[in-house]
């Protein structure tokens, strides 16, 4: 992956990305003030027309945004069979992977899939400079979400746990400096880099049950992901102590805080806070418990058991 740190990058990056210039089409949302003069703009930002997008995308594309926007772009360079270069506004990740999932203009989830081919990221602090405090902190605590699963994932690695312990250091640390302080550059640019570390990590490992946790609920409502894994996380590490205490115990000495006191920095905790049903519990349970995450993780948890973490933060 190529990765480079300012947008004055963006050319340099899509020039050894095989991404043609200027680039044949941007994913970006309306509200998104464009980095390029790209040939086309495709702004329906989640959007289930994928197809159709794929048709314009001829010799590669760009994506500016957000996990949304940047799956969208995933699942167009999949179906379109071309390069893809991502410029992040947050620090959910998704930048580093071959999957995807589509969703619809009202974020329910339509389906997925994989075969993406991102080949370079663009980052730039000042793009996230005004992200409101929730995102700021749903978004970082998915990227610290990766850092931890990789740790003890099945398909952990010693790179992948070089990136994530770096990452769990630099979320832990910028995070909170961020929320007191969400314009200074320097705070956002050591978050970014610490969600740059945890993509890598993801890319370099896989998921585990916190994600599965919060894909299982995010998909049924169109939530959003970041806050859902801020929830999520807490529970699924204290079930993983069990299975993979010295990987936990190497994720909490490098993040240096409480994982709740850092989620709590969002404002949501709590499930119902959400609008879930308590009655959709067991029904959410077993769909996390067939999600991929779950089966990856060092013992897969139970309809039954998956249930009791979700209820410990309803």
């Amino acid at each position: 992956m190529i990765v480079r740190f300012g947008l004055d990058a963006l050319r340099s990056v899509c020039d050894d990305a095989g991404v043609d210039w200027p680039p044949p089409l941007l994913v970006a949302s309306p509200r998104r003030p464009a980095p390029v003069d790209a040939v086309r703009r495709w702004s329906e930002v989640p959007s289930g027309r994928v197809e159709e997008a794929a048709a314009q995308a001829e010799g590669g594309v760009v994506a500016l945004g957000g996990g949304s926007a940047i799956d969208l772009g995933k699942a167009i360079s999949a179906v379109a069979g071309v390069p893809l270069v991502s410029i992040p506004t947050t620090y959910s990740g998704a930048e580093w992977t071959t999957y995807y999932g589509v969703r619809d203009p009202g974020r329910k989830l339509l389906g997925g899939g994989a075969g993406a081919h991102p080949a370079g990221i663009v980052y730039d602090a000042g793009l996230t400079l005004d992200l409101p405090r929730e995102t700021t902190v749903g978004t970082a605590m998915n990227a610290l979400a990766h850092c931890a699963e990789a740790l003890y994932v099945e398909g952990r690695n010693d790179d992948a746990d070089a990136h994530a312990l770096a990452g769990a250091q630099l979320i832990g640390e910028w995070l909170p400096r961020v929320v007191d302080a969400p314009r200074d550059r320097e705070a956002r640019t050591e978050l970014l880099r610490g969600a740059c570390h945890g993509g890598a990590a993801l890319g370099g490992s896989g998921l585990a049950l916190a994600h599965a946790m919060a894909q299982a609920v995010g998909g049924r409502y169109g939530l959003p992901h970041g806050t859902l894994n801020a929830i999520c996380l807490a529970p699924a590490l204290r079930w993983n102590e069990q299975w993979a205490p010295e990987a936990v115990a190497r994720f909490r000495k490098a993040v240096g805080q409480d994982v709740e006191t850092l989620a709590a920095l969002g404002g949501v905790t709590r499930l119902h806070e959400l609008g879930v049903p308590e009655d959709d519990l067991a029904e959410l349970a077993e769909s996390a418990a067939g999600r991929p995450g779950n089966r990856a993780n060092p013992r897969p948890a139970e309809p039954a058991e998956i249930e009791e973490l979700l209820r410990s933060v309803y």
